[in-house]
């Protein structure tokens, strides 16, 4: 009988020492090792193959990095080197001499790079407790330099109409922005203390601009006016990101005033468009003022009917059973505004592609509720491509020996006493809405900032006078450009740096709730 057993329990061993070495064929060693610790001997078999493994990993990857024909990060610099040269290359073929200095093309990679790098270069400059300035300031700067570097302006300038074309299609994207982040349900929580902030100070600083200008610039009225809409437009650009940053950490939550601003900043926009829009059209019409008047009117209606019409077009089209359902329905959105856009400025409609843009988005994204989020991060994509190329050829536009000696100082003075006027009316319009002191401060304060809008209106009047072949009014539109740049190089860093100083000072301190933190998707 011990006998039996002993053979027994022999070949019981024997069979789990061959289950041990099949084991290697389906497991890793390591875990074989783990799994069988009273096996000693099989264990020290085991240890040189380990030993001899992670020594081998390190030189494997020392090779990729050494190795010829090169691999990983310098491998893809070659690669996508190569590609620009030949896409590069590709474009010579077939334009010539647009692609070479001198050329548009060259012009605009130079422009697009330098402005990237100044916004890149920008945000490296970092104060505690205080928002990084906005990139958009040092893509402005960067068109500046480039224009005012003698032999850089020699080889780099890009004609009039890419120009024009390039900061439409940007003004297109802030539109279809502003429409898509419009919220019927905040608009209608906070009901009238929104509309205040975004007609009160818009219109008054137009009104106030036109009269200064008028008086201090030898404007003519219509000219002021339309210098007025160009100012009256506060920039999401800067207040947004701002804000944000303040309701991230739980500031004037309670009351909602990072929202109230959020909302009111893109209607704000809205107000100021239209305006420059039916002023533009009065400034380069002829005849009676009722006339024109009259066909303004039937623009905005034009352009609203529009965008009624394709806004209902895209709650059928594409249908929800299609892949890539955002990327088919921004793709669908941006090709209709641009083409609305563009094409009205072709027909002489130049207030209609505004609005319909305006209309169409924000009908649009009432239906698309919750798949809105996706849509906007793809016209973000767009809009982070447009943004460089916008302010460089703005602050290309700007000459400094075109200026004359007196034109700087009386823009500022200009610029300065509209800029109090809307200061002191978005003061007096937050009375009575369950503000504090402090709190209407900061609002006045926090609705200063002027970028996007303003780069683009800006040499659009430069633009209608050189298309109308009208020497007479070029004066009046270079100097409303020059406002404008002035204007974005004044107020966006201070407007900047008055949200995130006095904003953690005088706002409520509370935990931001969830409903609030939801608007940073936006």
């Amino acid at each position: 009988m011990s006998t039996a057993k002993s053979d027994l329990s022999k070949s019981t061993t024997k069979s789990q020492d061959e289950d041990v070495e099949e084991e290697p064929s389906t497991q890793p060693t390591s875990i074989q090792v783990l799994q069988d610790p009273k096996s000693s001997a099989h264990e020290e078999a085991k240890e040189p193959v380990l030993l001899e493994t992670e020594e081998m990993i390190p030189q494997v990857k020392k090779r990729t990095y050494i190795s010829c024909p090169p691999q990983g990060p310098l491998n893809k610099i070659i690669t996508d080197g190569i590609i620009f040269i030949l896409i590069w290359g590709i474009l010579w073929t077939l334009s010539g001499h647009e692609v070479l200095p001198g050329g548009n093309l060259f012009a605009l990679l130079v422009i697009f790079c330098s402005a990237f790098l100044g916004g890149k270069l920008l945000q490296l400059i970092k104060i505690p407790t205080v928002p990084p300035l906005p990139p958009l300031l040092g893509m402005l700067l960067a068109g500046f330099l480039i224009r005012n570097i003698p032999y850089i302006s020699t080889y780099v300038h890009v004609q009039a109409t890419w120009s024009s074309t390039l900061r439409i299609t940007a003004l297109t994207i802030i539109l279809m922005r502003a429409g898509l982040g419009l919220d019927p349900e905040v608009l209608k929580n906070l009901k009238t203390v929104c509309l205040r902030l975004s007609f009160g100070p818009c219109i008054t600083e137009a009104c106030s601009a036109a009269i200064f200008s008028h008086f201090i610039l030898k404007f003519p009225w219509k000219w002021g006016f339309l210098l007025g809409f160009i100012l009256g437009a506060v920039s999401p650009a800067v207040v947004v990101p701002s804000m944000l940053f303040l309701q991230e950490s739980g500031y004037g939550v309670e009351k909602g005033i990072p929202t109230l601003l959020v909302a009111a900043s893109s209607m704000d926009d809205i107000v100021a468009i239209t305006g420059f829009n039916v002023f533009l059209s009065l400034v380069f019409s002829t005849g009676a003022v009722i006339h024109n008047l009259l066909a303004s009117l039937k623009e905005i209606l034009f352009g609203v009917l529009t965008g009624v019409v394709l806004g209902y077009f895209t709650h059928y089209f594409p249908s929800t059973d299609q892949e890539k359902l955002p990327k088919r329905r921004a793709f669908l959105m941006m090709s209709m505004c641009i083409f609305a856009v563009l094409g009205s400025q072709r027909i002489g409609l130049h207030g209609s592609g505004g609005l319909c843009t305006l209309v169409l988005t924000f009908i649009a994204g009432k239906r698309w509720s919750k798949d809105k989020v996706e849509v906007q991060k793809i016209i973000a994509k767009a809009w982070n491509i447009f943004q460089p190329l916008l302010f460089g050829l703005v602050g290309s536009e700007v000459s400094v020996s075109s200026l004359e000696s007196n034109t700087i100082g009386i823009s500022v003075i200009t610029l300065s006493l509209a800029l109090c006027v809307r200061i002191i009316t978005a003061f007096l319009l937050m009375s009575f809405a369950g503000f504090t002191y402090k709190e209407k401060i900061f609002i006045a304060l926090a609705w200063i900032p002027k970028a996007t809008v303003q780069a683009v209106l800006g040499p659009l009047a430069m633009e209608t006078a050189r298309l109308n072949s009208l020497p007479e009014l070029e004066v009046y539109a270079k100097n409303v450009m020059t406002i404008a740049f002035l204007a974005i190089l004044i107020t966006a860093p201070n407007g900047a740096l008055f949200i995130g100083i006095l904003g953690p000072k005088v706002l409520t301190h509370n935990e931001p709730s969830k409903l609030h933190i939801t608007l940073s998707e936006l």
